[in-house]
């Protein structure tokens, strides 16, 4: 269409218009016609296929996005396998150095004989050593002990770290010190050994 026709169109001509005789239209009134058909063509081309096409590639870049960030995550997750494995190596050794240091249920009395003998040797004196009920966990079992003893603040001191040098874990719960018109200590607390459940016991590791 030649552009220079539009510039010569007279608006004068479009008022004597017939709609029902579109040959008798002046050049003005048609070349109006095919101006409006040519930008409604554009604009349908442009909703039914461009606008199409741009979704396709929103969506495309979004996946692609994805793609990159799963690509990265993986490949951080390689780049740290080595460390993955060395930290559950580390792991392992810890778990079994723990299990190690719980005894066996024929070590349960000679570690009890322990514990007696290193309140004797911190210079205290025993008045209980109560059993009380097993407590069995995922696969160890808790065998708490109730004592009381009398001593000095020194003394026990003294207790409660040769118990933490022991080679099999025992720890002190619910520690209740009262004071003695003898100026001596009169300490209650639980200890605790552990046990491990053996598949023998119904636990396991």
């Amino acid at each position: 269409m030649d552009l220079r026709k539009l510039n010569e169109i007279d608006i004068n001509d479009l008022r004597d218009i017939d709609f029902a005789d579109m040959a008798e239209w002046p050049v003005a009134g048609r070349l109006v016609l095919v101006g409006i058909i040519i930008v409604a063509v554009l604009v349908g081309g442009y909703f039914f296929l461009v606008q199409d096409q741009l979704e396709n590639l929103e969506r495309l870049e979004r996946e692609e996005t994805d793609l990159r960030s799963r690509f990265e995550l993986r490949q951080e997750r390689a780049a740290n396998l080595d460390d993955y494995r060395d930290q559950l190596e580390e792991m392992r050794e810890s778990f079994g150095t723990m299990l190690r240091q719980l005894p066996s249920e024929a070590e349960v009395e000679s570690l009890l004989v322990d514990i007696s003998e290193t309140a004797t040797a911190s210079g205290l004196e025993s008045e209980l050593f109560e059993p009380q009920a097993e407590v069995e966990r995922d696969f160890y079992a808790e065998l708490p002990y109730r004592l009381r003893m009398r001593g000095s603040y020194h003394e026990f001191g003294q207790f409660a770290d040769d118990v933490a040098k022991l080679p099999r874990i025992v720890t002190l719960h619910n520690i209740q010190i009262r004071p003695q018109d003898d100026g001596e200590l009169e300490v209650e607390m639980i200890a605790r050994t552990y046990r491990y459940l053996g598949d023998d016991d119904g636990g396991g590791s």
